[in-house]
């Protein structure tokens, strides 16, 4: 169950950076240099290794990394709404 509720919120991440990265915000223009490959996208890559990293911990039996992404997903689409709708 767990590693289903993982998944499901990997793909609410993956929609909500991808809305961040379309807003055309200012701030995406302060971002480090690391993240500016193929137009900014290589943050996804790490949005990707940090959900396979929750889902091998949560398939390995630790419930506490499943409440710690959890966490992760309200902060980041809080964050992706504020950015995404102007209000920051």
């Amino acid at each position: 169950m767990g590693l289903a509720i993982v998944f499901f919120l990997g793909i609410f991440n993956f929609a909500a950076h991808k809305a961040v990265l379309e807003s055309g915000h200012r701030m995406l223009s302060q971002i480090p240099w690391f993240f500016k490959p193929l137009g900014g996208r290589f943050s996804l890559f790490v949005e990707f290794a940090m959900l396979l990293a929750a889902m091998v911990a949560v398939a390995g039996g630790s419930a506490g990394w499943a409440w710690v992404y959890v966490l992760y997903s309200a902060l980041n689409g809080l964050s992706a709404w504020l950015i995404a709708s102007g209000r920051l």
